[in-house]
């Protein structure tokens, strides 16, 4: 099968597209014919090596975290799947290879893809949408104040549906250039990061999700009221990698994490660190959402697998207004 996969970690071209040989499932896998993926920035960060302080992986590795696609073949423990059903999955960061023409998923990670969606569509949606929705389930409530940082990207386009649909107030940034699709989206305030500056706009939130590093953290903090909550989706890992090594930049990251944790609790706000967990239950409830028209997804561009350089640079160019897929079948 032909397949995109690193040799070594480094720039977009590292990324080599190959044949391969095909994936054998084992008793508890699925085997997934692959229709689409979609490039995630943590496949970038993987990529360039900014995660190899805490993800191990043995070169040559294949990449990719969003499948949509068909089953061809079951394993013999597996039950509620057979072939030729349409499915969609985000696998674990040590278990990825969606940069495929076919991949083998534990089926605990995989469900049936939403009946009303295209396959380029669904396979934009897994990891963000499981980021999402494990981000704010028990944590935003009806008239909640929400502040979505980034709304035109992957996760904040999604974002903004998902706090809508539990009934939230959402403030969105974006440039005036994405106004009108984030507010396609549900947003009800929407401010021009490049004219102003988004933490003297803002007070009093109920909840913020920090999808950008930088600093953001601590801003958000001081925006959101006592008994608030601010998740936060990225700890600058990668850039403290690049400047100490895999190594000292875990630690560091780590003591960052503990150092932010501690500060909201003494301020009296409530601070998570999200990363996405893989699960069938959550790939089930986002089927569920967008069969009933709740989520709709957001493709940038589409690019073919034998694209995937590309693919990778557009992403990192930091422009794209939702999501970009890459389509392996028509």
């Amino acid at each position: 099968m032909k397949a995109a996969r690193i040799h070594a970690y480094g720039p977009p071209d590292v990324l080599v597209v190959e044949e391969v040989p095909r994936p054998e499932p084992g008793p508890n896998d699925v085997l997934v014919e692959v229709y689409a993926s979609s490039v995630n920035p943590v496949d970038c960060k993987i990529r360039s090596g900014g995660q190899r302080g805490i993800i191990h992986y043995r070169l040559p590795w294949i990449l990719g975290l969003d499948v949509s696609g068909v089953v061809v073949e079951v394993g013999s423990a597996v039950k509620g799947f057979a072939p030729g059903d349409a499915v969609w999955a985000s696998p674990t960061h040590r278990r990825p290879g969606c940069y495929a023409e076919y991949v083998a998923l534990d089926a605990s990670v995989v469900a049936h893809k939403p009946a009303n969606l295209s396959h380029v569509e669904a396979a934009g949606l897994p990891l963000v949408g499981l980021t999402v929705w494990q981000s704010m389930k028990g944590r935003v409530d009806p008239g909640d104040e929400v502040l979505v940082l980034a709304g035109s990207g992957g996760v904040g386009t999604v974002a903004i549906q998902v706090a809508k649909h539990l009934g939230a107030r959402v403030t969105t940034t974006t440039s005036a250039h994405n106004e009108a699709l984030v507010r396609s989206l549900g947003a009800d305030r929407v401010i021009d990061y490049r004219e102003h500056d988004v933490w003297s706009e803002v007070s009093d939130l109920d909840y913020v999700l920090v999808t950008l590093g930088g600093g953001e953290r601590d801003k958000a903090l001081d925006a959101v009221k006592r008994g608030g909550t601010v998740v936060s989706l990225t700890e600058d890992l990668p850039a403290l990698t690049h400047r100490h090594g895999p190594v000292i930049g875990t630690v560091v990251t780590g003591l960052n994490m503990a150092r932010f944790s501690i500060r909201g609790r003494l301020r009296g706000r409530r601070v998570a660190h999200v990363m996405r967990t893989p699960e069938a239950r959550g790939m089930a409830k986002l089927t569920e959402l967008c069969e009933a028209g709740v989520l709709q997804p957001v493709v940038d561009r589409v690019f073919a697998l034998d694209d995937i350089v590309e693919a990778h640079r557009h992403s990192e160019a930091g422009h794209a207004a939702g999501k970009i897929a890459i389509q392996v079948r028509q």
